[in-house]
């Protein structure tokens, strides 16, 4: 009889300088626990997003990508096709290549909401979002679900934003949580941290880093040290790639994606 051979499918990471990536290692041993040996996964490390069209001109095996800093918006005029919850949030940080175009998914939401919730206490009402790039939209879009007002800080801040500047002792209060979305702190710059007025923290607040690497950042640590819980993005990214898998294994509704207008 003869053999039939298996086609090769090929995953990636999208991003900039992403050398260290977790997606990289995880789903490369993922693979080999379920004995995929059809299957690869690969950094697609772009200066600029308009690399983004070299890849898509060798795409017929490639069934399915992450995107992380600083593509997760940039990447959108690329697809044809989002997913309402990716439309709702403005950012995408999984592609699903498919028959039918280039679907583009928040799996950021998923797994921010899953990581944080057994942190949250009924005092934690109010939030303070440090930076403004595509996870913050996810990590605003989890947080005011669950009745959490959010308030973005920023190094330049826009209309309805604050700088860190104006973070002072009374707004350290009202906000219990914050959540870091900025590349502050990771590795090899981990003495580095958002330039917060730690010493307002109390243990009432809950510092949530996305960072992972390393497990607990500059950030995370000053927190510590004043006593308040802290929560780094390990399992945030667990929980994401794992739903991503789901995405790129299955047949979503066709009928419930919206067509990208911007193409």
């Amino acid at each position: 009889m003869e053999k039939i051979e298996k086609q090769h499918l090929r995953f990636g990471l999208i991003g900039k300088n992403i050398s260290y990536s977790f997606s990289k290692g995880y789903f490369t041993q993922k693979f080999k626990e379920l004995g995929l040996d059809s299957h690869s996964y690969e950094n697609f490390d772009f200066q600029a997003i308009e690399e983004f069209k070299i890849l898509l001109k060798d795409s017929d095996n490639i069934k399915g990508c992450n995107v992380t800093i600083p593509y997760k918006e940039s990447v959108i005029p690329y697809l044809d096709k989002l997913d309402p919850k990716a439309e709702k949030i403005g950012a995408v940080n999984t592609i699903h290549f498919t028959e039918n175009g280039r679907i583009g998914y928040n799996t950021d939401a998923y797994g921010f909401q899953k990581s944080i919730e057994p942190h949250l206490k009924k005092h934690h009402t109010k939030a303070l979002i440090l930076g403004t790039g595509g996870a913050s939209k996810a990590v605003k879009y989890v947080l005011e679900e669950k009745g959490i007002q959010c308030t973005y800080v920023s190094r330049t801040p826009k209309e309805n934003q604050i700088s860190y500047v104006q973070l002072d002792k009374q707004l350290m209060e009202a906000h219990s949580v914050i959540v870091n979305t900025t590349p502050l702190g990771t590795y090899p710059d981990i003495q580095n941290k958002p330039a917060i007025p730690y010493q307002f923290l109390t243990e009432k607040h809950l510092l949530f880093d996305l960072i992972y690497n390393p497990e607990k950042t500059a950030f995370l640590s000053a927190g510590e040290t004043q006593g308040t819980g802290i929560c780094n993005g390990q399992h945030m990214l667990e929980y994401q790639a794992e739903e991503a898998w789901k995405i790129w294994n299955s047949e979503h509704d066709k009928n419930n994606i919206t067509s990208n207008e911007l193409l």
